[in-house]
């Protein structure tokens, strides 16, 4: 990807995230709002995740979990963890919209690689420097190829393969492919992997 288009991608991403915040202003104050309802404050979880360049950010979420250790101080599985709204946002990926934020702030781009924790780093290889060439997405290839049923390494080629053979046009496709994918996914009846991501 050269300098001019990477520059476009960026002011896509700044133009995309404004206008998203916007319209979903209400949505989101809905959410916040139901998830202080339902697990207090904090309303946004955030985890540290390495960006452009292995730049470390805090990655933003709505919270979709209840704290990690029960009144008696024993751990708690996630299934347990996990509230009926934290099931509800996380099949529709409304506990993603603070990432608007993430895009914002530079840190993270509408469409690219999926955010991954450092030590998936390594499953990139040698490829890691491509990898980390341009800013994680909100929703991205693996996103809509199959997301938790295309593990390692069939995750890497995705996500490689995205970054090397990039376009405006594979982006708008991507971002119509996301808004299908949510729209099935609120509909079915199934919850996606309580692992949180």
């Amino acid at each position: 990807m050269s300098g001019l288009q990477k520059a476009g991608k960026r002011a896509i991403d700044i133009a995309g995230a404004s206008i998203g915040i916007v319209v979903l202003a209400l949505p989101i104050a809905i959410v916040a709002a139901l998830v202080r309802l339902t697990l207090g404050t904090p309303v946004i979880f955030h985890q540290t995740r390495p960006g452009l360049r292995g730049r470390l950010f805090a990655m933003y979420k709505f919270r979709t979990m209840r704290d990690m250790y029960d009144t008696a101080g024993n751990p708690l599985p996630d299934q347990v963890r996990i509230t009926r709204l934290g099931r509800f946002l996380r099949r529709t990926s409304l506990d993603e919209l603070p990432q608007l934020w993430n895009v914002l702030m530079g840190e993270m781009s509408l469409v690219g690689p999926r955010p991954v924790v450092e030590e998936e780093l390594v499953w990139y290889g040698d490829d890691q420097n491509i990898m980390l060439s341009v800013r994680p997405g909100i929703t991205g290839a693996w996103a809509v190829n199959g997301r938790q049923s295309l593990g390692y390494p069939d995750r890497c080629k995705t996500e490689l393969s995205y970054v090397r053979q990039w376009t405006v046009g594979r982006d708008l496709r991507i971002l119509m492919r996301t808004a299908g994918v949510l729209a099935r996914s609120a509909l079915r009846n199934d919850v996606r992997s309580l692992k949180p991501m």
